[in-house]
């Protein structure tokens, strides 16, 4: 089904190019990982199984590791209320609502498809928003779950995660049993190092070149479905200060999922490390807000989505 969400056709096309660029990557991957080890079977049979048990239950990984719980109505009426009015508007099934009891405010969504797809806020979010930039806020990860891309992310990741999990293996594996063996079992484990090292690279950068221009995707759908840009600018300006207040040992644990997050738990404006950041700089964020604000005559057309 499609929604209203205004669609992005040069989103469409960076998911595109990306997943046809990463599936390259991939099947030479898993080439050169059969070569190596010399099992075909063995290769297909493991990394098939993780990319089924990573697409499949990538919303439950994320839920526990941020340690979100579903919410009912009864619980949080005023959150699945907003919810509600934004999948009408929207014409998009609703997606489960979570809330995670952190103190950090950030929003997420995550899941396979709209039809199971998850959107879960903190109660450090939750305690500071105003009304309507809450709203700016699950209008931006609506966006997300209408426009797929946090399907192409779940996706894309898993090339990144597996060649990351093979370099730790081999790495540890020629830790504790170097010593038994020999010069040729050793090249092998060098090459595996070598290849994965280069596959986790190279899918690092294009994953974040994506989930880079995504974010401001998102921020202009959600700007346009609900009509307040100001709002949704008020509370990326509010959600960012905060996080920079609160201690980097908090926001390490938070950092792994920070692709899928309303804005990234860094605690501060990135500077040449920008360019492998998952989301861009809060004033270009900015700056796109206040062009759609003059487009649409904020001041004089208030609250389109209330």
């Amino acid at each position: 089904m499609q929604s209203r969400f205004r669609s992005d056709r040069r989103l469409t096309v960076r998911m595109t190019v990306t997943l046809f660029l990463l599936g390259l990557l991939y099947v030479g991957f898993v080439a050169a990982l059969i070569v190596l080890l010399k099992s075909w079977l063995l290769v297909v049979v493991l990394v098939g199984a993780m990319f089924v048990a990573q697409f499949w239950f990538s919303d439950r990984i994320a839920m526990f590791a941020m340690h979100g719980r579903v919410v009912e109505r009864e619980e949080y009426p005023e959150l699945h209320a907003v919810v509600d009015r934004l999948c009408a508007i929207a014409d998009m099934p609703k997606p489960v609502v979570a809330v995670s009891a952190m103190d950090m405010p950030n929003a997420f969504a995550t899941g396979r498809n709209p039809d199971h797809a998850v959107v879960c806020v903190t109660t450090g979010l939750l305690r500071r928003l105003e009304p309507a930039e809450l709203e700016g806020v699950l209008a931006h990860e609506l966006s997300h779950v209408a426009h797929k891309d946090v399907a192409v992310i779940t996706v894309a990741s898993f090339l990144g995660v597996i060649a990351g999990l093979v370099v730790r293996f081999a790495f540890y594996s020629q830790i504790f049993g170097g010593g038994r063996r020999d010069q040729n079992t050793a090249a092998v484990f060098a090459a595996i190092i070598g290849v994965s090292a280069a596959v986790y690279a190279i899918s690092f950068l294009l994953i974040r070149a994506l989930s880079r221009y995504r974010e401001l995707a998102a921020d202009r759908a959600a700007a346009q479905l609900t009509g307040r840009p100001s709002a949704l600018a008020s509370a990326l300006t509010k959600v960012s200060g905060d996080i920079a207040r609160i201690p980097t040992k908090d926001l390490r644990t938070a950092q792994a999922f920070n692709a899928f997050y309303f804005t990234p738990a860094t605690g501060k404006e990135p500077g040449i490390e920008r360019f492998f950041s998952t989301h861009p700089p809060l004033e270009q964020r900015l700056e796109q807000l206040g062009r759609i604000s003059a487009e649409l005559g904020e001041a004089a057309t208030p609250g389109k989505a209330g």
